[in-house]
């Protein structure tokens, strides 16, 4: 990835979410009225015990992008979290975009940094299933699905997806369409 495009990247970032670093769980805070939590199995079930349970996982995931990213492009924002701040050796075409200090602490040994790579796809239902059942099993975090404008940002986790969008309005709108999939917690956590 150019020096220009990580440069227009972060400077999109500072538009849209310039109270937060591109880290999802640190986006719930500042952005709460722009946020909405969708589980994904019935009854809040966190992880998926066999086929048909990963089938509903996956439709939930691929709905919701879908009526987020349907006829684009999207950014699939990938961390890689170390303990040094050196950027490991991504090759060009990994899209090495940022290194972040996520957590400071006075004693090297405890800092934590995240390394983020982006890489721009078509989007289409199922395109990224793979990764999508990865995450529902725990086995990769962390990542981030956006709209090349960074607008809507879509955080799937195992167990759900946060999603953030540009007005509360759109967000009650698809908070609505999928009522029946958020949690019965007063947080809606």
């Amino acid at each position: 990835m150019s020096e220009s495009v990580r440069t227009a990247l972060t400077e999109l970032w500072q538009q849209h979410w310039p109270d937060c670093p591109p880290v999802g769980y640190k986006l719930r805070d500042p952005y709460a009225h722009l946020w909405v939590r969708f589980h994904s199995l019935p009854e809040s079930k966190r992880y998926a015990e066999d086929e048909s349970e990963y089938a509903i996982v996956l439709e939930r995931y691929n709905t919701v992008l879908d009526e987020l990213f349907a006829g684009g492009d999207v950014y699939v924002i990938t961390p890689t979290w170390a303990t040094e701040p050196e950027v490991p050796s991504f090759r060009p075409d990994d899209g090495y975009w940022q290194t972040l200090l996520v957590e400071d602490d006075p004693d090297p040994r405890f800092r934590t940094h995240c390394h983020l790579t982006v890489a721009r796809r078509p989007w289409r239902h199922g395109c990224l299933d793979e990764l999508l059942r990865d995450i529902a099993d725990y086995k990769v975090g962390g990542v981030l699905i956006t709209d090349t404008r960074l607008r809507c940002i879509y955080d799937p986790y195992d167990g759900g997806a946060d999603v953030f969008l540009p007005t509360p309005g759109e967000r009650d709108r698809m908070r609505d369409r999928h009522a029946d999939w958020l949690s019965s917690h007063p947080s809606g956590l």
